[in-house]
């Protein structure tokens, strides 16, 4: 059984007693740690299961067979990657001579890079500042309502240029940077509270869908 498999079969006793997505995410962490499966992942199996499914194994995709030929293209594209981390998909594609879409998948699903990257960055830090810098929180990725760029800065440069007409692209450069530099110490300050209060709100919901704030 490979250890994904492994972690669906924990993912499916978790919703069999009646815990939560998240409070099966927070399980799986304490006994995998760094190889735990990605969030995302995690939730999209305990839908899986809530949904009725029975079965752990992953579903056949078309053009990613599970192989013994499958696995050593994996081996392949990680070797490449550790070699060049700048190699892009296409790259990659034309190297192996297979399709976008497998290598993307080989990617996002076998080495799960993302998740990868997520996990390296506090580490990063840890190493590079010690305990001085602010710990990362946990929230659910591409979330628009935990970003605050999205729901605070972004939006105030845009109420300020709204309306106004530029004559180029270093214009519009020079006048988004005069808003950007005008933003005070205090509007952060406000901004990060609301963003507390919509973090806890998140949290206490479960992962559950709701509206407002």
């Amino acid at each position: 059984m490979s250890e994904n498999a492994e972690q669906r079969v924990c993912i499916k006793f978790c919703h069999k007693l009646g815990k939560t997505a998240t409070e099966t995410y927070q399980m799986l962490l304490l006994a995998y740690g760094d190889e735990t499966m990605s969030r995302a992942r995690v939730f999209e199996w305990f839908k899986r299961f809530k949904e009725g499914r029975t079965t752990v194994e992953s579903d056949e995709r078309e053009g990613h067979p599970s192989t013994s030929r499958n696995e050593e293209m994996i081996q392949k594209i990680r070797t490449a990657i550790r070699g060049n981390r700048r190699l892009t998909i296409m790259e990659l594609s034309n190297e192996f001579q297979i399709s976008f879409g497998s290598v993307q998948t080989i990617l996002t699903t076998d080495l799960d890079m993302r998740r990868v990257a997520a996990k390296f960055v506090p580490k990063l830090l840890s190493a590079v500042f010690g305990q001085t810098w602010y710990p990362v929180v946990s929230q659910p990725p591409y979330s628009p309502d935990l970003a605050p760029c999205d729901f605070f800065l972004f939006p105030k440069i845009k109420m300020a240029l709204k309306g106004k007409r530029f004559q180029d692209v270093d214009e519009i450069k020079q006048n988004a940077t005069e808003q950007l530099r005008g933003v005070s110490k205090n509007d952060f300050h406000r901004c990060f509270q609301k963003w507390q209060e919509r973090w806890r709100t998140c949290m206490d919901s479960e992962g559950a869908y709701f509206e407002g704030d």
